[in-house]
Protein backbone atom coordinates (compact mmCIF):
# COMPACT_ATOMS: atom_id res chain seq x y z
CA UNK A 1 0.00 0.00 0.00
CA UNK A 2 0.89 3.14 -1.21
CA UNK A 3 2.27 5.44 1.89
CA UNK A 4 0.82 9.23 1.40
CA UNK A 5 2.11 10.28 4.86
CA UNK A 6 5.81 9.55 5.43
CA UNK A 7 6.76 9.55 9.18
CA UNK A 8 8.96 8.09 12.01
CA UNK A 9 12.03 8.17 9.44
CA UNK A 10 15.66 10.03 10.14
CA UNK A 11 14.37 13.64 9.79
CA UNK A 12 11.30 15.38 10.57
CA UNK A 13 8.82 15.96 7.43
CA UNK A 14 6.04 18.27 6.08
CA UNK A 15 3.30 16.38 3.60
CA UNK A 16 0.58 18.91 2.01
CA UNK A 17 -2.74 16.80 2.95
CA UNK A 18 -3.70 14.47 0.55
CA UNK A 19 -7.23 14.08 1.23
CA UNK A 20 -10.42 16.23 1.98
CA UNK A 21 -11.39 17.39 4.92
CA UNK A 22 -15.32 16.86 4.94
CA UNK A 23 -15.68 14.24 2.79
CA UNK A 24 -20.12 14.30 2.82
CA UNK A 25 -22.16 16.84 1.15
CA UNK A 26 -20.94 20.67 1.84
CA UNK A 27 -22.99 22.48 4.36
CA UNK A 28 -23.11 25.99 5.82
CA UNK A 29 -22.67 24.56 9.93
CA UNK A 30 -19.70 22.45 8.72
CA UNK A 31 -18.41 25.29 6.85
CA UNK A 32 -15.98 25.60 9.46
CA UNK A 33 -14.88 22.45 10.24
CA UNK A 34 -13.80 22.47 7.15
CA UNK A 35 -12.04 25.80 7.39
CA UNK A 36 -10.21 25.26 11.10
CA UNK A 37 -10.59 21.76 11.51
CA UNK A 38 -13.08 21.82 14.49
CA UNK A 39 -16.58 22.36 15.46
CA UNK A 40 -17.60 22.96 18.49
CA UNK A 41 -20.98 22.37 20.14
CA UNK A 42 -22.38 24.48 22.84
CA UNK A 43 -24.60 22.15 24.25
CA UNK A 44 -24.45 18.42 22.94
CA UNK A 45 -26.21 16.96 26.34
CA UNK A 46 -28.55 17.92 28.64
CA UNK A 47 -27.86 18.69 32.41
CA UNK A 48 -29.36 15.41 32.72
CA UNK A 49 -27.78 13.41 30.62
CA UNK A 50 -24.28 14.75 31.92
CA UNK A 51 -25.24 13.59 35.29
CA UNK A 52 -26.00 10.26 33.82
CA UNK A 53 -22.68 10.15 32.35
CA UNK A 54 -20.92 11.47 34.92
CA UNK A 55 -22.43 8.92 37.48
CA UNK A 56 -21.31 6.13 35.12
CA UNK A 57 -18.05 7.48 34.81
CA UNK A 58 -17.78 7.03 38.61
CA UNK A 59 -18.60 3.80 39.03
CA UNK A 60 -16.37 2.89 36.38
CA UNK A 61 -13.16 4.12 38.04
CA UNK A 62 -14.06 2.92 41.31
CA UNK A 63 -15.08 -0.65 40.22
CA UNK A 64 -11.92 -3.30 41.09
CA UNK A 65 -12.40 -5.07 37.91
CA UNK A 66 -11.61 -1.83 35.58
CA UNK A 67 -8.58 -0.55 37.95
CA UNK A 68 -7.28 -3.74 37.21
CA UNK A 69 -7.81 -3.95 33.35
CA UNK A 70 -5.19 -3.11 31.03
CA UNK A 71 -7.76 -0.78 29.90
CA UNK A 72 -7.39 1.52 32.59
CA UNK A 73 -4.04 3.90 32.27
CA UNK A 74 -2.78 5.46 35.48
CA UNK A 75 -0.98 8.60 36.31
CA UNK A 76 2.95 8.03 36.00
CA UNK A 77 3.01 9.97 39.64
CA UNK A 78 -0.40 9.47 41.54
CA UNK A 79 -1.29 6.23 40.33
CA UNK A 80 -4.76 7.14 39.84
CA UNK A 81 -6.91 6.35 37.22
CA UNK A 82 -5.67 8.99 33.89
CA UNK A 83 -7.67 7.07 30.55
CA UNK A 84 -10.16 4.32 30.75
CA UNK A 85 -10.50 2.82 26.93
CA UNK A 86 -13.32 1.21 25.13
CA UNK A 87 -15.02 2.69 27.39
CA UNK A 88 -18.13 2.40 24.80
CA UNK A 89 -17.79 -1.85 25.21
CA UNK A 90 -17.24 -2.16 29.18
CA UNK A 91 -20.27 0.64 29.46
CA UNK A 92 -23.62 0.02 28.14
CA UNK A 93 -24.62 3.66 29.28
CA UNK A 94 -21.26 4.82 27.31
CA UNK A 95 -22.52 2.59 24.42
CA UNK A 96 -25.67 4.45 24.13
CA UNK A 97 -23.69 7.82 23.68
CA UNK A 98 -22.28 6.13 20.95
CA UNK A 99 -24.85 5.06 19.19
CA UNK A 100 -26.61 9.10 19.79
CA UNK A 101 -28.02 10.19 16.78
CA UNK A 102 -27.06 13.55 17.83
CA UNK A 103 -23.37 12.19 17.52
CA UNK A 104 -23.07 9.22 15.25
CA UNK A 105 -24.85 11.29 12.53
CA UNK A 106 -22.38 14.34 12.84
CA UNK A 107 -19.38 11.78 11.98
CA UNK A 108 -21.08 9.97 9.07
CA UNK A 109 -21.60 13.69 7.61
CA UNK A 110 -18.35 15.07 8.02
CA UNK A 111 -16.56 10.93 6.65
CA UNK A 112 -19.23 11.11 3.94
CA UNK A 113 -20.23 6.95 4.71
CA UNK A 114 -21.03 4.65 7.79
CA UNK A 115 -18.47 4.91 10.40
CA UNK A 116 -17.26 2.54 13.06
CA UNK A 117 -15.55 3.19 16.29
CA UNK A 118 -11.60 3.46 16.25
CA UNK A 119 -11.06 4.56 19.57
CA UNK A 120 -13.28 5.10 22.87
CA UNK A 121 -11.97 6.93 26.00
CA UNK A 122 -12.49 8.68 29.27
CA UNK A 123 -9.82 11.54 30.11
CA UNK A 124 -10.06 12.00 33.75
CA UNK A 125 -8.04 15.08 34.73
CA UNK A 126 -8.56 15.59 38.85
CA UNK A 127 -7.07 18.84 40.53
CA UNK A 128 -4.28 19.30 41.92
CA UNK A 129 -1.48 17.50 39.63
CA UNK A 130 -3.01 15.64 36.60
CA UNK A 131 -0.64 15.82 33.53
CA UNK A 132 -1.61 16.81 30.01
CA UNK A 133 -1.08 15.11 26.46
CA UNK A 134 1.77 16.90 25.14
CA UNK A 135 1.51 18.15 21.20
CA UNK A 136 0.58 15.82 18.78
CA UNK A 137 -1.40 14.74 15.42
CA UNK A 138 -3.70 11.51 16.26
CA UNK A 139 -3.34 10.42 12.60
CA UNK A 140 0.28 10.72 12.79
CA UNK A 141 0.07 7.64 15.36
CA UNK A 142 -3.28 6.14 14.17
CA UNK A 143 -1.27 6.15 10.62
CA UNK A 144 2.29 5.01 12.23
CA UNK A 145 0.76 2.78 14.52
CA UNK A 146 -2.58 1.05 13.77
CA UNK A 147 -2.41 1.41 9.73
CA UNK A 148 -4.95 3.72 9.12
CA UNK A 149 -4.34 4.99 5.63
CA UNK A 150 -6.29 8.01 4.58
CA UNK A 151 -7.27 11.20 6.75
CA UNK A 152 -11.01 9.73 7.14
CA UNK A 153 -11.17 9.78 11.06
CA UNK A 154 -12.85 12.30 13.08
CA UNK A 155 -13.07 12.83 17.21
CA UNK A 156 -15.54 14.37 19.31
CA UNK A 157 -14.66 15.26 22.92
CA UNK A 158 -17.45 15.76 24.99
CA UNK A 159 -17.59 17.89 28.27
CA UNK A 160 -18.28 15.33 31.78
CA UNK A 161 -17.35 18.59 33.90
CA UNK A 162 -16.75 22.10 32.98
CA UNK A 163 -13.79 23.16 31.24
CA UNK A 164 -12.13 25.82 31.73
CA UNK A 165 -9.20 27.93 30.67
CA UNK A 166 -7.19 27.10 33.54
CA UNK A 167 -7.73 23.13 34.40
CA UNK A 168 -5.89 21.88 31.07
CA UNK A 169 -8.29 22.07 28.69
CA UNK A 170 -7.90 20.97 25.35
CA UNK A 171 -5.80 23.13 22.52
CA UNK A 172 -5.57 23.48 18.48
CA UNK A 173 -3.97 25.06 16.36
CA UNK A 174 -6.35 25.97 13.75
CA UNK A 175 -5.67 25.29 9.98
CA UNK A 176 -2.73 22.73 11.18
CA UNK A 177 -4.97 19.52 9.91
CA UNK A 178 -3.96 20.63 6.35
CA UNK A 179 -0.44 19.70 6.52
CA UNK A 180 0.72 15.88 7.84
CA UNK A 181 3.60 16.68 10.39
CA UNK A 182 5.67 13.51 10.32
CA UNK A 183 8.00 13.04 13.08
CA UNK A 184 11.92 12.12 13.19
CA UNK A 185 12.77 8.55 15.47
CA UNK A 186 11.77 4.54 14.68
CA UNK A 187 8.93 3.10 16.94
CA UNK A 188 10.20 1.01 19.62
CA UNK A 189 8.43 -2.57 20.21
CA UNK A 190 4.93 -2.10 22.63
CA UNK A 191 5.26 1.63 22.40
CA UNK A 192 2.10 2.14 23.75
CA UNK A 193 2.68 0.73 27.09
CA UNK A 194 4.60 4.40 27.60
CA UNK A 195 2.86 6.66 25.16
CA UNK A 196 -0.69 6.27 26.46
CA UNK A 197 1.68 7.66 30.20
CA UNK A 198 3.63 10.18 28.58
CA UNK A 199 4.19 10.28 24.85
CA UNK A 200 7.92 10.80 23.48
CA UNK A 201 7.28 8.31 19.79
CA UNK A 202 5.64 10.87 17.15
CA UNK A 203 6.02 13.67 19.46
CA UNK A 204 6.78 16.89 17.21
CA UNK A 205 10.26 18.69 17.46
CA UNK A 206 9.84 22.32 19.06
CA UNK A 207 10.63 23.92 15.98
CA UNK A 208 7.84 21.92 14.12
CA UNK A 209 5.90 23.53 16.46
CA UNK A 210 7.00 26.72 16.52
CA UNK A 211 6.53 26.91 13.05
CA UNK A 212 3.05 25.79 12.95
CA UNK A 213 2.40 27.90 15.85
CA UNK A 214 3.47 31.07 14.27
CA UNK A 215 1.54 30.36 11.09
CA UNK A 216 -2.02 29.13 12.82
CA UNK A 217 -2.24 30.28 16.68
CA UNK A 218 -3.59 28.04 19.13
CA UNK A 219 -7.12 27.98 20.75
CA UNK A 220 -8.42 27.18 23.72
CA UNK A 221 -11.79 25.10 24.48
CA UNK A 222 -13.55 26.06 26.91
CA UNK A 223 -17.38 25.47 27.65
CA UNK A 224 -19.92 24.20 30.37
CA UNK A 225 -20.47 20.17 30.95
CA UNK A 226 -22.58 19.17 28.16
CA UNK A 227 -20.57 21.07 25.32
CA UNK A 228 -18.82 19.35 23.14
CA UNK A 229 -15.74 19.67 20.17
CA UNK A 230 -15.19 17.94 16.80
CA UNK A 231 -11.65 17.80 15.54
CA UNK A 232 -10.22 16.23 12.32
CA UNK A 233 -7.75 13.16 13.13
CA UNK A 234 -4.68 15.19 11.67
CA UNK A 235 -5.11 18.53 13.73
CA UNK A 236 -1.96 19.54 15.76
CA UNK A 237 -3.60 19.64 19.44
CA UNK A 238 -2.60 18.78 22.75
CA UNK A 239 -3.83 19.78 26.45
CA UNK A 240 -1.99 21.43 29.65
CA UNK A 241 -1.52 19.78 33.17
CA UNK A 242 -4.42 20.47 35.59
CA UNK A 243 -2.91 22.13 38.72
CA UNK A 244 -6.13 23.84 40.00
CA UNK A 245 -8.69 22.54 42.37
CA UNK A 246 -11.61 21.91 39.16
CA UNK A 247 -11.39 18.70 38.00
CA UNK A 248 -11.72 17.83 34.21
CA UNK A 249 -13.53 14.97 32.74
CA UNK A 250 -13.93 14.23 29.06
CA UNK A 251 -15.18 11.27 27.06
CA UNK A 252 -13.63 11.15 23.75
CA UNK A 253 -14.98 9.07 20.74
CA UNK A 254 -12.97 8.61 17.67
CA UNK A 255 -15.22 7.67 14.60
CA UNK A 256 -13.60 6.09 11.24
CA UNK A 257 -15.01 5.48 7.95
CA UNK A 258 -15.61 2.00 7.18
CA UNK A 259 -13.69 2.56 4.05
CA UNK A 260 -10.63 3.38 5.63
CA UNK A 261 -9.98 0.23 7.71
CA UNK A 262 -6.72 -0.25 9.08
CA UNK A 263 -4.13 -2.27 7.94
CA UNK A 264 -0.80 -2.70 8.81
CA UNK A 265 1.64 -0.32 10.70
CA UNK A 266 3.06 2.19 8.54
CA UNK A 267 5.96 3.00 10.97
CA UNK A 268 5.95 0.62 13.77
CA UNK A 269 6.76 -3.38 14.00
CA UNK A 270 3.33 -4.75 15.49
CA UNK A 271 -0.11 -3.54 15.76
CA UNK A 272 -1.23 -2.07 18.88
CA UNK A 273 -3.95 -3.93 20.87
CA UNK A 274 -7.39 -3.68 19.89
CA UNK A 275 -8.96 -1.82 22.97
CA UNK A 276 -6.79 0.91 21.23
CA UNK A 277 -7.70 0.64 18.11
CA UNK A 278 -10.34 -1.27 17.12
CA UNK A 279 -10.61 -4.16 14.40
CA UNK A 280 -13.88 -4.57 14.11
CA UNK A 281 -15.16 -2.31 11.08
CA UNK A 282 -18.53 -3.01 11.78
CA UNK A 283 -20.99 0.29 11.15
CA UNK A 284 -22.49 1.97 14.39
CA UNK A 285 -26.07 0.99 14.26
Amino acid sequence: MTDLYPTRGAAEVVTPRQDPVLWGEPSEDLRGFERDGFLTVDQLLTPTEVLTYRDELKRLIADPAVINDERAIAEPSSKEIRSVFEVHRISEVFARLVREPRVVDTARRILGSDVYVHQSRVNIKPGFGASGFYWHSDFETWHAEDGLPRMRTVSVSIALTENRDTNGSLMIMPGSHRSFLGCAGATPKDNYKRSLRMQEAGTPSPSGLTEMALEHGIKLFTGPAGSATWFDCNCMHGSGDNITPYPRSNVFIVFNSVDNQAAEPFAAPVRRPEFIAARDFLPVK
